[in-house]
Parts: C-alpha cells; structure tokens; sequence
C-alpha cells in the first residue's frame, strides 16, 4: 500500500470511495463525500491523502481543512472525513493514513488537530478530549484536539469550514 496527496483524475473515486464507506455507518449523515467536494471546491481541503493497493486503486482516504477558534487562535485543522473502503475496514488503513497525515500536517507547521471521533480509538494517535475547546452541538467526549506544537491548547468554540454544513443529497 502507498499514500500520496490526491490527483485531480483521483476525484471521482474518492466520492465513490467515501460514499461507500459511510453507507452503512451509524453516525454517518449520508453526505460526507459531499462534504470532501464542498473543502475542495472552496479550497479549504488542505490537505488531501488516498491509500492505494498494488494496483494503484485508491483503498482509503481522508481529508484536513483548516477550522476557526473562537479566540483568534490560527493553525489549526480538522481532520476527516476518514474513509476506507468497506472490504478493506479494520486492516490498519485509516490508521496509516492518519498516521501519515499527522506528520505531513507537522511538516506544514499546523500548530493543532482537532476531530468528532471515538475517543477509544484516536487516543492511540495523541488526540484528547479538552473542556476548554468545544464543537458547539457535540457531546464533548467526542470532540477531541492534538497539540502539534510547543503552544498552548487554544480555548473556546471551534467552527469547521462551511463544506461542512454541505447537505446530503437524494
């Protein structure tokens, strides 16, 4: 498997790709390649990795688009949509993506990361719950940061860019 940044002839599989993994998801809300399409069209998808098998089929994706803190923090970036291909879940590609994600996120000097995951899981990639910084509307045990520089955690509500709020289609 390769991870490389996203090619513009890769977008119509990361739709296909990122449709299909949430299709059965519980707290999925039906649009989230919508969403990927909203970040890249408004130019917030900062950064953008596929997962690849041997064939160059793109196996996995995810997604960073910068978010605004409430107190004038700058930096910062959320990280998803994660999508993997149904047949391939739970075989250790979302987390390499992350993985790789995370330190090519470093190397840009984004000073933080945040996420609406399970705690159980990202925990193991230094994400936190953090009562200082909240997602209006999320259950904070969900809503969870990563410090990626010597900086203190930034304090107050975080908006996400607005391809977040792109409604599901049908």
């Amino acid at each position: 498997m390769a991870i490389r940044e996203e090619r513009p002839q890769d977008v119509p599989a990361i739709y296909a790709l990122t449709q299909a993994a949430f299709a059965k998801a519980k707290h999925a809300d039906g649009n989230e390649q919508e969403i990927v399409n909203a970040l890249r069209a408004d130019g917030d998808l900062t950064l953008s990795l596929v997962a690849t098998n041997m064939d160059e089929a793109i196996v996995g994706h995810i997604a960073f688009s910068p978010i605004t803190i409430s107190d004038g923090t700058e930096g910062w970036y959320a990280v998803g949509p994660v999508s993997v291909i149904p047949t391939r879940q739970r075989t250790g590609i979302g987390s390499q993506l992350a993985e790789d994600g995370i330190e090519r996120m470093i190397a840009m000097g984004a000073k933080g990361l945040v996420l609406l995951g399970d705690p159980g899981y990202y925990e193991r990639f230094g994400f936190r719950c953090e009562p200082d910084l909240v997602l209006p509307g999320v259950p904070p045990e969900y809503f969870q940061i990563r410090v990626l520089d010597d900086g203190p955690c930034p304090h107050g509500e975080v908006a996400y860019a607005p391809g977040f709020g792109t409604p599901a289609r049908g």
